[in-house]
């Protein structure tokens, strides 16, 4: 059977990688798409684990070639998932976690209309509290926080394009509404026509 892809998005400063890191640690059957990118890794990053990082002339070359499921501009840094991976990966009846942002999801889902996508927000009031998340983190300058809050706007304006919303206000809560998320998706009929088929086909 073919593996689960979820496509998990947000406005930055949401948590959504730690929400995604916590089901990768979660759930043994998960599996984390690793993007490559074109900006320069940050502390304590390492290539092929947090993303592939590649020069501009690299990624563009494989854009060219078709390499890419989807790609996205953010921030001024160009995102791609790799094709062959993921169709190899879901093959082998794995199940896959993108954490991409809105231009990606509307790509993949296209291209499998049944991936499962999810949205990730901080509670009300939204924007301050993006805004104090982001400075809380200490990672940015002025401009880019600047930056990143436009940008959750522009993203946030796309949430009713995916399945389902956690509100993130407490972590654990927020850690358990995903993983029901994932174990709701594994219990579609036709996932498990295809686990259990001496049970469910002789029914149908």
């Amino acid at each position: 059977m073919s593996g689960n892809l979820f496509i998990v998005s947000a406005p930055s400063g949401a948590g959504k990688s730690s929400l995604v890191k916590a089901a990768l640690a979660d759930d043994e059957r998960l599996s984390l798409s690793i993007s490559y990118t074109t900006r320069a890794p940050r502390a304590g990053e390492a290539n092929g684990r947090e993303y592939h990082f590649v020069d501009r002339k690299t990624f563009d070359a494989m854009l060219a070639r078709g390499e890419f499921l989807e790609s996205a501009e953010v921030h001024g840094n160009r995102y791609g998932t790799s094709r062959k991976w993921i169709a190899d990966a879901r093959a082998r009846g794995q199940d896959i976690m993108l954490e991409i942002d809105w231009q990606g999801a509307r790509q993949v889902r296209k291209a499998f209309s049944d991936a499962v996508s999810i949205f990730i927000l901080p509670p009300p009031p939204v924007l301050p509290e993006l805004e104090r998340r982001l400075r809380g983190r200490g990672q940015d300058a002025e401009e880019a926080i600047q930056r990143r809050l436009q940008g959750a706007r522009d993203e946030m304006a796309h949430v009713k394009e995916f399945d389902y919303v956690i509100i993130n206000k407490e972590f654990e809560n927020a850690r358990r509404e995903l993983a029901a998320v994932v174990c709701a998706a594994r219990l579609r009929l036709s996932d498990q026509i295809a686990r259990h088929p001496e049970i469910l086909k002789p029914i149908g």
